[in-house]
């Protein structure tokens, strides 16, 4: 049901595509097994780049390393922080050394390694190398040792990839949209209210919740943008997301999830590079409340990549 949940839809490949098309012209590559020989060939000033990748861990990581190999300047973070970005605990181990807070966490590479998950329950499980809340389901919040068995083994058939497990964080949800290079500054923060969530369906942001506009929980999590929240606890969400911005190594634009407790602990949950574009999502949704409209949000990150190719020349 979520095989696809990573992709751009074509709607959003065209929406994209006619915003850049507006001052430049445009060429839409797939990111295929031709792309190499097609770029080549192409030989364009610039590459717009958001292809999710194929297949592999490194998937996020191909068009950009042929771009590097093309000496083709591109927007958006390199393939390193693509690669590492997609491994959510490699991410967290790098965040966790430089003293970003985060979830504990434990792998489960097999089944018989969820003996050392010494954490209080409720757990959250999910797949370790995926975005867009693909196989995130409301089963996914375990509240005892059978649900996360079952959990860890459904991640690991269903996906063929490791299990994250990680303590559950209580709290309010939070996107922070990050944009820029070397000057990094953080659009309009939005959160994502879950307090008319039922009980069934847990404080999660699904792939129900995010994809299924049919699910209940498509219709309780709700995007609220600017977030209403006092100044002092904006300035620490931006302080910590353009730490995480730079530790992670992000280029031109990212999305900084975060959860925030009752007593106004932040906790970062993922740091996503090349985040969705779609309009209307949390991304797209900040950069229209810092009164950017699609387009200019766009150009925006094109300039962006220009620019950090003429200081490479």
């Amino acid at each position: 049901m979520d095989t696809y949940a990573e992709w751009d839809t074509w709607e959003t490949v065209n929406a994209v595509k006619d915003a850049i098309g507006e001052i430049h012209n445009v060429t839409l590559v797939e990111a295929n097994n031709d792309a190499y020989q097609k770029l080549k060939e192409l030989k364009p000033d610039i590459v717009f780049n958001f292809a999710e990748g194929l297949i592999g861990v490194n998937r996020e990581s191909h068009m950009p390393a042929m771009m590097e190999m093309l000496q083709i300047p591109y927007s958006g973070s390199d393939a390193l922080t693509l690669g590492i970005c997609l491994d959510k605990s490699r991410a967290k181990e790098i965040l966790t050394y430089y003293k970003i807070p985060n979830a504990k966490f434990l792998v489960a590479n097999q089944m018989e390694d969820i003996v050392n998950a010494n954490f209080d329950f409720p757990l959250i499980v999910k797949p370790i190398s995926e975005g867009s809340s693909k196989g995130i389901f409301s089963s996914s919040f375990v509240k005892n040792t059978k649900e996360l068995e079952d959990e860890v083994t459904r991640i690991l058939f269903t996906y063929n990839q490791p299990a994250l497990i990680e303590e559950f964080i209580e709290g309010r949800e939070f996107n922070v949209s990050v944009v820029g290079d070397l000057k990094p500054k953080v659009l309009p923060i939005s959160e994502i209210d879950v307090s008319k969530m039922p009980d069934h369906l847990h404080n999660i942001v699904s792939y129900q919740a995010k994809w299924d506009p049919h699910h209940e929980s498509y219709h309780k999590t709700i995007p609220i943008c600017p977030a209403n929240i006092s100044k002092d606890l904006e300035e620490k969400i931006k302080h910590t997301a353009i730490a995480a911005f730079k530790i992670m190594g992000t280029r031109d634009y990212a999305r900084v999830d975060m959860r925030v407790t009752n007593d106004e602990e932040i906790y970062v949950l993922e740091v996503n590079p090349n985040p969705d574009l779609t309009d209307g999502a949390g991304f797209m949704r900040s950069a229209h409340a810092a009164g950017l409209s699609y387009s200019q949000a766009l150009k925006k990150l094109v300039m962006l990549a220009y620019e950090r190719g003429k200081r490479a020349n």
